[in-house]
């Protein structure tokens, strides 16, 4: 699939490893629209100017991303779209408070899982409209994480969220595969983004020690450079990647 011309959807893209996969298909010629819930995403599609626009927006709404699907069929023909969107907080299954809060749970999984799926599906039915590019319409990828293999404690909802997006790539690919829409899923492990921004460098530091090779937390463009070959490589399809570093989680 040809990344310059191309529209791109990219959720959760006003920071972080959605951020860079913005600017990376950006740079490569995509017009992006960026879907988030900040407002962050206004100033970034100031700041990359022509080809970005941004539709702010929660995953979960139906509604939200039909409007973001519509603004990017404004600017060409979507063909592209990466969830990037998520959430996430540790709690233990029994605690000193108690069990883990039912409501806490369901929100994980309902923006982690409910909203990747509702993002795949309303794109998908746009992709589909699209006249073939060559052999395929489309492709679509998403963003899981190691702890849906290795989830640590605490992390009960954020890996069940995390392994359903893994466990509905294949079937996905499947339903997909005769309107020629490919999906693709990245299981990375411990990368730069924002939420370490308050960790102190020598706590940044430790974490990158754990990765067996190479020895720091990944950067967020190396992940953007994955999904940008994703996109590029026909190939791939039905499968998740990690992008660990060899990195396999600790139990803390």
């Amino acid at each position: 699939m040809r990344i310059g011309g191309s529209v791109a959807l990219v959720t959760g893209g006003a920071s972080g490893l959605g951020l860079a996969t913005v600017r990376n298909l950006h740079d490569r010629g995509a017009s992006v629209v960026i879907l988030a819930r900040s407002a962050r995403g206004k100033d970034i599609a100031a700041e990359l100017g022509e080809r970005v626009v941004f539709s702010p927006g929660d995953v979960t709404r139906e509604e939200d991303v039909s409007a973001a699907i519509e603004l990017a069929a404004s600017l060409g023909t979507l063909r592209i779209a990466v969830n990037c969107a998520g959430t996430g907080h540790a709690v233990k299954t029994v605690g000193k408070d108690g069990p883990f809060p039912l409501a806490a749970f369901n929100e994980i999984v309902q923006v982690n899982l409910i909203g990747t799926f509702n993002v795949i599906r309303l794109a998908a039915a746009r992709i589909a409209q699209a006249e073939d590019d060559g052999e395929e319409r489309g492709v679509i990828v998403n963003a899981a994480s190691v702890a849906a293999f290795d989830g640590q404690i605490g992390q009960a909802a954020y890996a069940a969220s995390k392994a359903g997006v893994i466990g509905m790539t294949l079937p996905i690919a499947r339903d997909l595969a005769s309107l020629k829409i490919r999906v693709v899923t990245i299981a990375p492990g411990l990368f730069h983004t924002p939420m370490f921004d308050p960790f102190p460098r020598s706590a940044i530091d430790a974490l990158g020690r754990q990765v067996p090779h190479p020895a720091r937390l990944g950067d967020p463009a190396e992940f953007a450079s994955l999904a940008a070959h994703i996109v590029e490589n026909p190939m791939l399809n039905g499968e998740t990647i990690r992008l660990d570093g060899a990195l396999r989680m600790a139990p803390r």
